[in-house]
């Protein structure tokens, strides 16, 4: 028999730049996604399951989360929350530079679940350093977000960048589903299922074999 998992539920940068301030969340809804957030926080406190609340900082002068603007301060869905564990960073990574490891060792953690902003970046470099550092990791994909980008690489939109995130990190670094089903998860005490590379791949491979050729 597995072992159930020992979850922390990380809550990753919800912060007011991503909603009324100068980097707005546009895929999935960010309305949709606090609501999400919140009821994933408020499922974790019933369940006895620790939350990490992360808040990123930049200097004075930064045109995003600098220190002492509102853009920087918490969001009131998770601001006006109880919290386990507070954690500051200025990296992508909530382990950078920070005391998570040691915090969620101490709790003797083996499962992460993440949600909060941004999909593709901040979150993607927490699962990734998770993954690393030996955790299982759950990813919520509606209590999350992406924001479009263009540079000289090209452009994407948030939507196209959160479904590509989302199917990456399912593929190897973290389990990936929906909030509701993680509420029945957490309820059961069961674990998410992730995919593997492999599997991925042959499912990709087995959809474009099926695909009709054009003539």
């Amino acid at each position: 028999m597995s072992r159930l998992p020992r979850r922390a539920l990380v809550v990753i940068d919800v912060q007011n730049e991503y909603v009324t301030g100068d980097l707005p969340i546009e895929f999935p809804n960010v309305q949709s996604s606090l609501a999400n957030i919140g009821r994933a926080m408020d499922a974790a406190r019933a369940a006895s399951v620790p939350v990490v609340v992360v808040q990123n900082f930049a200097p004075a002068g930064s045109p995003l989360f600098a220190r002492g603007t509102p853009g920087a301060e918490l969001h009131p869905v998770v601001a006006g929350r109880e919290r386990d564990h507070y954690v500051e960073k200025s990296l992508p990574s909530a382990f950078a530079g920070t005391d998570l490891a040691q915090w969620l060792a101490e709790q003797e953690i083996d499962t992460l679940t993440v949600v909060g902003y941004m999909t593709h970046n901040c979150d993607a470099s927490t699962i990734v350093h998770a993954l690393h550092a030996g955790f299982a990791v759950e990813f919520l994909s509606d209590a999350s977000g992406s924001v479009p980008y263009e540079n000289s690489a090209g452009f994407a939109s948030a939507q196209e960048i959160h479904r590509v995130y989302c199917v990456v990190l399912q593929s190897r670094f973290a389990s990936v589903a929906d909030t509701d089903t993680w509420l029945a998860a957490l309820a059961a005490g069961e674990p998410l299922e992730r995919s593997t590379i492999y599997a991925s791949n042959q499912a990709a491979r087995r959809r474009a074999m099926a695909m009709p050729t054009q003539a």
